[in-house]
């Protein structure tokens, strides 16, 4: 039986500083890439294509192309099969990127935790009290508040609602 790979692509880039990409992965993830610590990784010097890279004002310029990170200001001479030489931007595939990155801290996800563990201590329930109310288990009930695990909508309403016994509002802003 055959294994299949899955790739990582990139769907979005959210936003770029300095030398560091935020991105979003097709399994939902939102990940950091510091090019900074990628370039000392692979040993990029003054003579690489890449190097022009390290000033922030041409990183900047990086633009999504077929799902990975490209950059039309920096280009590389790559040997086509046939034995051509080519100009191609400067590309690195997502699964490296994928791999020398690290995930996000998502605000929202911190602040979610911390307003479900709050609201739970104020109401006097232990996480074990609370998981019975919500119908959940006390370690999923630890995994939220400690930002160690996503939530599901209708989770989230059960465990404010009837676990906790206050409303849920959402809004986007």
């Amino acid at each position: 039986m055959r294994k299949i790979v899955r790739l990582p692509r990139i769907l979005k880039i959210n936003w770029v500083k300095d030398l560091s990409v935020s991105v979003v992965f097709n399994n939902g993830q939102t990940r950091i890439i510091d090019f900074k610590v990628l370039f000392e990784k692979f040993e990029v010097k003054p003579n690489d294509p890449e190097y022009l890279l390290i000033n922030p004002e041409e990183f900047a310029k990086v633009e999504l192309v077929d799902y990975t990170l490209s950059w039309k200001n920096v280009e590389q001479k790559l040997t086509m099969i046939d034995g051509r030489r080519e100009n191609m931007p400067y590309e690195i595939g997502p699964d490296v990127l994928y791999k020398y990155s690290k995930p996000e801290t998502k605000n929202i996800a911190l602040s979610l935790g911390q307003l479900i563990r709050e609201a739970r201590m104020r109401a006097g329930l232990t996480q074990q009290q609370l998981a019975g109310k919500s119908g959940t288990t006390r370690n999923y009930i630890s995994r939220i508040e400690n930002d160690r695990s996503d939530i599901e909508l209708d989770t989230l309403r059960k465990i404010i609602e009837v676990g906790l016994g206050r409303r849920l509002e959402v809004s986007i802003k």
